[in-house]
């Protein structure tokens, strides 16, 4: 089975969607999506990801803009007319008809002959790691297991676009670690284009070539999952990317392309980014904070929580609380110590003031 010659790009120009007179799922967006690429829609409850794919289904109509998929407009046309499949949370698998029934279930509606339906739908369960599994009912399946079901009856179709909704949201967690390999090594197998929504930003990190980062209609960002885990454009990216402590601070001089800050009577130097002396804030990630450093901010440790491989603290700073982790399990600093907490010099990054 090759899909790679069918993938197509997709892209959305000035696209908003308005439900009723007044609530505005989607506002005025502009997407390019990359043929071949895997692309997720990452965002908190509300802010439009889900109606976004929906609209790239054709199970949701744009009130103003245009969709394309490939070198055709799509912008009016109903789900039957568009060359894309979809794999839902439920996994909407029916209950009655065995694994092979239902992988072969829209191939029915395809023109096929019996014989090249079975053969796709073989193809299709090899693909997802269920070869031998077709005579069995979906209740017989475990979740994972169920889910490479609805994944293999959305790959035979063979899609310009494959869309996720939350694809991975009813499996327990080492099953959701397991497969979105699954599904990431499938994609970058058959060059698939992916549209991939999730609110899990670790799902995203892991399975994505380009995040978008959805908040209140918009787009917050776009990139890669390492620029923006590294290169945050705002506070709310920074916070829901890998999670962030915001330290107020105080630039104090800039110089060529590196600000000195002042955060009380500590200094660093970093990338200014655009800034300019004033007041700024301080994102940075929980594990670039070096505890019982040389020197640093003075903190007092409040909680202090083994997990296993990590410590997590919560500390108490001049300017409020931050949480820290630590692999440091051995020798872990207790309740009610005052310790130095320096930064690390690669990841802390500026951004303009709350």
């Amino acid at each position: 089975m090759s899909i790679s010659s069918k993938a197509a790009p997709v892209i959305f120009k000035d696209v908003t969607k308005i439900y009723g007179k007044d609530v505005v799922a989607v506002d005025n967006i502009n997407l390019e999506i990359e043929a071949g690429k895997l692309v997720t829609l990452l965002g908190p409850s509300g802010c439009g990801k889900t109606t976004t794919l929906r609209m790239i289904a054709g199970l949701e109509m744009a009130t103003k803009g245009a969709i394309q998929i490939g070198d055709k407009d799509v912008t009016l046309l109903p789900a039957t007319d568009r060359d894309v499949s979809m794999v839902f949370q439920s996994y909407a698998l029916f209950p009655h008809m065995t694994v092979m029934e239902n992988v072969s279930y829209g191939l029915g509606f395809s023109g096929f002959d019996k014989s090249e339906t079975r053969d796709r739908a073989a193809d299709g369960l090899d693909l997802v790691g269920l070869k031998g599994f077709g005579d069995r009912l979906p209740s017989e399946l475990s979740g994972g297991q169920q889910q490479r079901v609805a994944v293999a009856r959305a790959l035979v179709l063979e899609p310009q676009v494959l869309l996720f909704d939350e694809p991975l949201s009813n499996l327990d967690a080492k099953l959701r670690r397991q497969v979105r390999e699954d599904i990431r090594d499938i994609q970058q197998n058959l060059g698939l284009t992916v549209v991939y929504v999730t609110h899990d930003q670790e799902e995203a990190l892991a399975v994505s070539d380009e995040i978008v980062v959805m908040r209140n209609a918009a787009i917050a960002q776009i990139g890669s999952p390492r620029a923006l885990y590294d290169e945050p454009a705002d506070h709310f990216v920074a916070d829901f990317i890998g999670e962030a402590n915001i330290i107020p601070c105080e630039i104090s001089s800039v110089s060529g392309d590196q600000a000195k800050i002042n955060i009380d009577e500590f200094t660093h130097v970093l990338p200014a980014r655009g800034l300019q002396p004033g007041a700024a804030s301080l994102a940075v990630r929980p594990t670039r904070l070096i505890l019982g450093a040389e020197v640093g901010l003075e903190m007092q440790v409040k909680k202090a929580t083994y997990v296993g491989s990590r410590m997590e603290y919560t500390l108490e700073a001049s300017f409020g609380q931050v949480f820290a982790i630590s692999e440091e399990v051995d020798e872990p600093h207790e309740v009610g110590e005052t310790i130095m907490v320096g930064l690390d010099a690669i990841w802390p990054v500026l951004l303009p003031a709350r």
